[in-house]
């Protein structure tokens, strides 16, 4: 095992004593190839190209001598050193820390950044940064070959963004670009990159906020709004109603870096509760008049969603992959077109128990796991303990087992 490890971040700018003092008592180098060649290395060294961390983490495991690993920008910040202090490698590591890429890009664009969500973008989680950029005013991406810039433009495909492009950020070859999203795939961008993803309003509490990232406390407090805070005045429909809402919110339990399709929006008030806990949605209905009530509704709470105005379920098919979908009307046929999707989960109601045997049959057919459970609720003056109004309908929950099992 390597007698120290000492792990240095490195931001372009001149290396600190202790980073210089580490390399040259180094026997073991890993790196990056503009890492490799700096004139601090001691020649005699041993120099690895850090392809895999893991396999780096077993040579310097096996290495008897003093080990450096040398890293771009902060390497505690989705960085090496998670890996090489992994239980199975047994390494003890020093750290010399840098300005990490995130921070160098925010302030290249002159931006404060406590307020942004900041993702890692490789082929296998690229989506989900999409749903974050969708759902988000401002995302600071850390790409990566496969899930750059181009790829994230081309995924947020009517959808507005900024992008800020800093590439090779500390070299000779820096470049910040500022390009709107859809112009970012006409371009070639150098790794590494990290984009910065602005739309919508952005800013902060007054005197800063107090928590990084996305404050969970903004807005009035519940998962879901009384009925007369949607709609402008627009009776709600029958599947919109406050207790109904918690259960299909609870049933689907959208989150960060999820797409929730709400088919049906109708006033708009479960994408908006959907859109507030972070999820990225996407609304569809047929009707212009609750297009415009979910957009003002988005509006009124401060929140990132995208209006698609159509018929289901034919405008269902260039739409990006659902995680979770809530459908709100079109019946048996909608619910069956989205099943083909092959969405994680999918909540749905019906009037009678007809239509909810022919619903959960179908869901049954395309593989989910199907629960159904009658919800009745009773609303009363309690001014006087009269009823003033009661609500029955059956609630289906399809969930598929193959995608539960994998997330």
């Amino acid at each position: 095992m390597a007698d120290r490890v000492t792990v240095i971040g490195w931001d372009g700018s001149p290396l600190t004593e202790a980073a210089r003092s580490a390399l040259g008592a180094a026997t073991l180098v890993a790196g990056a190839a503009h890492h490799l060649a700096l004139p601090e290395i001691p020649p005699a060294a041993e120099r690895i190209r850090l392809g895999s961390v893991a396999l780096a983490a077993r040579r310097i495991a096996a290495h008897r001598g003093t080990a450096v690993v040398l890293a771009d920008g902060d390497p505690g910040f989705f960085g090496v050193v998670r890996t090489l202090r992994a239980p199975e490698f047994g390494l003890e590591v020093e750290v010399v820390p840098a300005v990490s890429s995130v921070a160098a890009a925010f302030a290249r664009a002159g931006m404060p950044w406590d307020d942004a969500q900041v993702v890692v973008a490789h082929p296998r989680t690229l989506r989900r940064a999409v749903n974050v950029c969708r759902a988000h005013t401002k995302v600071a991406v850390l790409t990566s070959p496969g899930a750059g810039p181009a790829e994230l433009g081309l995924l947020l495909e009517g959808v507005h963004r900024t992008f800020v492009i800093c590439e090779e950020l500390g070299t000779e070859r820096e470049q910040v670009s500022v390009v709107t999203s859809d112009k970012a795939a006409d371009h070639t961008w150098r790794d590494p990159n990290v984009v910065i993803v602005i739309g919508g309003p952005v800013g902060a509490a007054e005197g800063g906020g107090w928590i990084a990232g996305r404050d969970p406390g903004t807005g009035p407090r519940g998962w879901v709004q009384p009925d007369e805070a949607y709609g402008d005045g627009t009776p709600l429909g029958e599947g919109e109603t406050e207790l109904l809402r918690a259960a299909q919110l609870a049933r689907l339990g959208p989150r960060v870096g999820d797409l929730v399709w709400d088919i049906g929006c109708g006033s708009g008030a479960f994408a908006t509760e959907a859109a507030r806990a972070g999820a990225a949605v996407i609304a569809v209905d047929h009707d212009p008049a609750a297009c415009a009530r979910t957009a003002g509704a988005a509006r009124r709470y401060g929140v990132q969603l995208q209006v698609v105005p159509g018929s289901a379920p034919h405008i269902l098919e260039n739409l990006p992959e659902p995680d979770v979908v809530r459908v709100g009307g079109g019946g048996a046929a909608v619910v069956s077109a989205v099943a083909d999707r092959r969405p994680q989960r999918i909540v749905t109601h019906a009037a009678t128990r007809d239509a909810a045997e022919l619903v959960g049959r179908d869901l049954t057919e395309h593989g989910y796991r199907v629960e159904c459970a009658l919800l009745q609720s009773v609303e009363l003056d309690t001014r006087a303990w009269r009823e003033t109004e009661r609500n029955v309908v059956f609630l289906l929950t399809g969930a598929l087992p193959a995608r539960e099992a994998s997330r």
